[in-house]
């Protein structure tokens, strides 16, 4: 049956969610209903509401949700009423990439996580006559329930705090994933990571899991870099102070870094970062760039290195098998995700934007 939801709505881009009633319409099939109990704050529900990816507004965004399931569809399997989730980014199940566990690289991503409608066009929120976008990245978690598609839907133990493991549903599964799942750096190898917001403290973290020797965070706010030393890095370089390959070279004696992680999808600091690359050394992408951004690279002298640049997707991973993994690491103490986490009500959602695009908080987190 359909319930009236309370939901922050983004409704023009630059402007501030508005916090609304409205109707969330009959669970399907395949649809999870969730009590939201907490949604992390990312800095692609930013981007979003300022339509540089073109989700349709006005829409509910969220994507890192968590909460208690309070219904499911006749075809779903994988949970049921009571079961604790957390969400994560949502992919058809169907394509080729999916049949072969690349959730990440869905071929219908940009229809699963940004079209704002369902397949058969439906969306699930409406205020009167208004049709509002939903089921961004699956689930619009900005609302106190939310439909959700089972392929978003990661079941966790009763006891795992939801507000805290909230986030791990995108930028510190990025992150991580990075690290673990995609470049799998060697033992006592160099990682530099660009930028020290969520996605790059869950890379740091996962750095240290991995067995990196060095760990270099890279950032502009003095206060992020102690933190980042806190999560493990064992140096920092702050761009305003240093230039990035210089510093890059001294920490490494000269050789160069191993791996380059950037967050930061600003073209200078990969150029920057690819001069600084160690022979086979890798620079992975995983920050939004507005469509139709360019970086130039060295290919003279570098030839000889033989270095790779790559994009990384979601720390290509497969969620419900992933996020468990991460949790497991929190509970052994080796994952200190609640060290980033502030949260906020959700009447002062556009609060936690404002302190995570200043560089206050690392990963606002909405508590319903």
């Amino acid at each position: 049956m359909s319930i009236t939801v309370t939901a922050a709505v983004a409704r023009e881009p630059h402007a501030d969610l508005v916090i609304e009633e409205l109707q969330l319409d009959d669970l399907r099939h395949n649809e999870v209903r969730v009590r939201m109990v907490a949604s992390g704050v990312c800095h692609t529900d930013a981007i979003v509401r300022d339509q540089v990816y073109p989700t349709p507004l006005p829409a509910v965004l969220g994507h890192e949700g968590a909460g208690i399931v309070e219904a499911v569809g006749d075809s779903v399997r994988t949970v049921e009423p009571g079961d604790h989730v957390l969400l994560a980014a949502a992919y058809c199940g169907h394509c080729a990439r999916c049949r072969a566990g690349q959730m990440a690289y869905c071929e219908n991503l940009f229809a699963a996580d940004f079209g704002g409608r369902r397949p058969d066009g439906s969306t699930a929120l409406s205020k009167d006559e208004e049709v509002i976008s939903s089921h961004f990245f699956g689930q619009s978690s900005f609302s106190t329930y939310a439909n959700v598609v089972e392929e978003s839907v990661i079941k966790v133990d009763d006891d795992v705090p939801l507000e805290i493991m909230a986030p791990l549903g995108c930028g510190i599964q990025t992150g991580a994933g990075s690290i673990l799942n995609q470049l799998k750096p060697g033992l006592n190898s160099s990682l530099v990571v660009i930028g020290t917001g969520a996605v790059g403290s869950g890379a740091i973290m996962a750095g240290r899991v991995a067995g990196c020797s060095r760990v270099i965070a890279v950032d502009i706010h003095p206060s992020r870099l102690d933190l980042a030393r806190e999560l493990g890095a064992t140096d920092t370089i702050n761009t305003r102070e240093s230039d990035l390959t210089e510093e890059i070279m001294r920490l490494t004696g000269g050789v160069g870094a191993d791996y380059v992680l950037d967050t930061t999808a600003r073209p200078e600091l990969l150029r920057q970062a690819a001069d600084a690359l160690a022979l086979r050394g890798t620079l992975a992408l995983v920050g939004a760039a507005k469509p139709g951004t360019e970086v130039s690279f060295e290919i003279g002298l570098s030839l000889v290195k033989g270095w790779t640049f790559t994009t990384i997707v979601q720390g290509s991973s497969v969620p419900q098998v992933f996020i468990p993994k991460l949790v497991e690491l929190w509970k052994e103490g080796r994952f200190p995700i609640d060290k980033l986490v502030r949260s906020y009500a959700l009447e002062d959602i556009n609060q936690g934007f404002a302190d995570s695009a200043s560089g206050e908080v690392v990963k606002p987190v909405v508590a319903f």
